[in-house]
């Protein structure tokens, strides 16, 4: 057993200050812990998006220092010139080809080590390399290949972010709601993108070393906390995990017997077992030995499920896994051009400077906040994840076309397209990273493997990496004939997304069908 040092803090803050007992506790404050550490890891993303801005811009528009000529005396070197956009989409790309490669290999490591030391070390080094990006403006530091370099160093330690933390949420976080509670959990990419563009936006302008100081910080420090107060599975604390498999498993009954979980349901939730086996027949100390009411020992149960961790070729088996990997491809390759060249093209395509160009776009992360909520309702409610998935892409290709069009033409019209661009954009990527991962990472067809979800998430988001690279890269070389052709490109990415779901959508159209008859009958 790994108990986090803090342990004795969050046992305290669950029962003496949230008055909260039993499992519910600790689900809080994994789901904290885990929100805090991804908003970390996208904080630390964003300012590159941010300081493009400064390390190229047009300097003729300025005012230069008395005595400099220099038609580049704004710019930093080597992004100076013409072809600077391009460089800085070559940055870009070598963050995210190294994160979207090393992610299938950080799936495989997170499921055979220990996910506190692992979320943690790589939070804390991620804050390193973040920190020696920022010492290039403090050094004078111009060597393309210093940048690149610490920019794919960064992106494989950060590919411990989000196979551990989906990880420990599956742990912890049955199938009951999950959409929606996903959904609003991984609100902390947007939210980690929000507060990075405007950390970074306060200081690009003045010291924009500060942009990458601050939130390598903030990463160090979050990396802490983890590795303190982080409890990585229910098992650790005497609980019992929620994917309780529903072949055949015994469940005490009133009398102290046993009986199969099929004689009532074979769709059975984790939350009613758990909540009948607390309140009905469980009495004692969570950590401690159970009893009965009459005070007769409850003898243990070794149910457990297998603990050999899948194979890559086996989690590629699992249904839907391809399809959901190759659709995650393109959403993301939409997602993150957006990420990391929304500022740049804000401020081209209008008035606006460096700092009030990093806090417009934050409204496209507010509408990914909402579109992850909105499809993890619908994909809950109607249990059709890549239907949701499908007619979230469906309205975002003419959105997307609409924003760049009269996007720039005023203010109020811009805000709000941003935000319903980003909850069309954002929803799909963010239900198949979650929700979709951790359904597929716990199929019924794993046998009650629970060791698949880490390499699941892995393979699903690294595949969607690949493209979240290829975005910002393609965008950097086909911004220069016009930002109309960057849209045009984003339009057919998710229109590829699209129809990468439709074999999906038409299963479970019959599937629903099917169970609607049986229904009737």
């Amino acid at each position: 057993m790994d108990s986090p040092p803090g342990l004795v803090v969050v046992k305290f803050l669950r029962e003496k200050v949230c008055r909260v007992h039993g499992i519910s506790g600790y689900r809080a404050s994994v789901f904290v812990l885990t929100y805090l550490s991804y908003t970390g890891y996208h904080l630390s993303r964003k300012p590159i998006s941010v300081v493009k801005n400064v390390l190229h811009q047009n300097c003729s528009s300025l005012t230069p220092p008395v005595g400099v000529n220099d038609s580049n005396w704004c710019n930093w070197a080597p992004f100076d010139g013409s072809d600077g956009p391009a460089l800085l989409g070559t940055l870009d790309s070598a963050f995210l080809f190294a994160y979207g490669i090393a992610m299938f290999f950080s799936g495989f490591v997170a499921e055979r080590v220990n996910l506190r030391y692992f979320l943690s070390l790589g939070m804390i080094l991620s804050g390193i390399f973040i920190y020696l990006f920022g010492i290039a403006h403090s050094y004078g530091i111009h060597s393309l290949w210093y940048f690149i370099i610490i920019q794919a160093l960064g992106g494989i330690v950060q590919t411990s972010g989000w196979p551990g933390v989906v990880t420990c949420m599956g742990n912890w976080f049955g199938k009951g709601k999950r959409g929606l509670i996903m959904g609003a959990w991984n609100s902390h990419t947007s939210m980690g993108n929000i507060l990075g563009s405007l950390i970074a936006g306060a200081f690009v302008e003045t010291d924009w070393g500060l942009s990458f100081y601050v939130p390598a910080l903030i990463m160090g420090v979050l990396g802490l906390l983890l590795f303190l107060f982080l409890v990585t599975d229910p098992s650790h604390v005497g609980s019992v995990s929620p994917n309780v498999p529903t072949s055949n498993p015994p469940i005490l009954t009133r009398r102290g017997g046993y009986q199969s979980l099929l004689s009532r349901s074979s769709e059975i939730s984790y939350d009613e077992v758990s909540s009948e086996t607390d309140s009905e027949f469980l009495i004692g100390k969570e950590d401690g030995p159970s009893v009965h009411r009459d005070g007769s020992p409850i003898l243990a149960i070794n149910n457990d499920p297998p603990s050999e961790a899948i194979g890559f070729v086996g989690a590629l088996k699992i249904p839907g896994v391809i399809e959901f990997s190759l659709s995650l491809f393109f959403s993301k390759l939409v997602s993150y051009t957006f990420l990391y060249w929304l500022p740049l093209y804000i401020a081209s395509s209008s008035t606006m400077g460096a700092a009030a160009s990093a806090d417009l776009s934050t409204l496209f992360d507010i509408g990914g906040i909402l579109g992850g909520i909105v499809a993890g309702i619908v994909s809950d409610y109607t249990g059709r994840s890549a239907t949701t998935c499908a007619v979230m892409l469906t309205s975002a290709i003419p959105m997307l076309f609409v924003y760049q069009a009269y996007g720039s033409s005023t203010l109020a019209i811009s805000i709000v397209l941003l935000v319903i661009v980003g909850a069309l954009v954002n929803g799909p990527y963010s239900l198949i990273t979650t929700a979709v991962s951790a359904e597929l990472g716990t199929h019924h067809s794993l046998k009650r493997n629970s060791k698949a979800l880490a390499t699941v998430t892995a393979i699903i988001d690294g595949t969607g990496s690949i493209g979240a690279a290829v975005g910002p890269l393609l965008a950097g070389l086909v911004s220069s004939s016009g930002w109309n052709n960057v849209f045009y490109m984003l339009m057919g990415a998710d229109l590829l997304a699209l129809m990468l779901l439709v074999r999906l959508s038409i299963l479970e159209f019959k599937r629903q069908t099917q169970e609607n008859r049986i229904h009737t009958i």
